[in-house]
């Protein structure tokens, strides 16, 4: 079923339906909480009705039906939910995950784990790493550590606020902790790292509600070229 005004406002409609959501079954599938999340990412200026109507319409039922226990429900969730953002294109992000890519070779030419991450502001690269662990002898010279240092002396701020960071590999624990810590806007990863993943793999620290939430995620981008690339190393490192 098309989602439609009314009820919901035509504004709130139109912004729902750049963002993807078009029927009641997308709605089901993103949530009211995220669904309204994503709204005021996108600029849009909503207020709790717009929480409470959505909500309503996946429950089928009036949006003046909602309990109070409800709405406060609602507005716990809000609190609770881990970043959420509006993410470039597609094409956008695959471009400078190719980016990230090429540093990673760049890694396994010289016997690291082929892991690489550039940082991004204003739409341009402003850094740009891969693994040096092993040539360091420095277990935090990790592809992500490295960029932002790299991103911190090109903007002369430790705080990254508005930066992307695109890694080929779902970071560990001590990079997400340092990408949160930073600030960036937006965390996106090719491949999942099953063993030692900390942006829902094994854990996520992202959505962790003790920690400061600044950084939304998103993973999958150029999944297979990133996961082909570490295969291929640990092959040719076993044979």
């Amino acid at each position: 079923m098309k989602l439609s005004t009314p009820p919901i406002a035509p504004k709130t409609l139109t912004a729902l339906n750049r963002l993807g959501i078009t029927t009641l079954a997308d709605l089901r599938e993103t949530g009211s909480v995220k669904a309204f999340l994503l709204l005021k990412a996108a600029g849009c200026t909503v207020t709790q009705s717009t929480l409470w109507q959505l909500e309503a319409l996946l429950l089928g039922v009036a949006a003046t039906d909602l309990s109070e226990a409800q709405k406060a429900a609602l507005n716990q969730k809000i609190k609770q939910h881990m970043p959420v953002s509006v993410f470039p294109t597609p094409s956008e992000m695959a471009s400078f995950m190719q980016t990230a890519l090429r540093q990673a070779e760049q890694s396994g030419q010289t016997g690291e784990i082929p892991v690489g991450a550039v940082v991004v502001h204003n739409g341009r690269i402003i850094a740009a790493a891969h693994n040096t662990c092993v040539q360091d002898c420095n277990i935090s010279h990790h592809a992500e550590i490295r960029a932002l240092a790299q991103a911190g002396a090109a903007l002369n701020n430790y705080r990254l606020d508005g930066c992307d960071v695109y890694i080929t590999l779902e970071p560990c624990a001590m990079c997400a902790s340092a990408l949160i810590q930073a600030r960036v806007k937006r965390v996106i990863f090719g491949a999942a790292e099953p063993k030692t993943g900390a942006a829902g793999s094994v854990l996520n620290l992202f959505e962790n509600s003790l920690l400061n939430k600044h950084t939304a995620v998103l993973g999958g981008v150029l999944a297979d070229e990133c996961r082909n690339l570490l295969q291929a190393f640990f092959q040719k490192k076993r044979g």
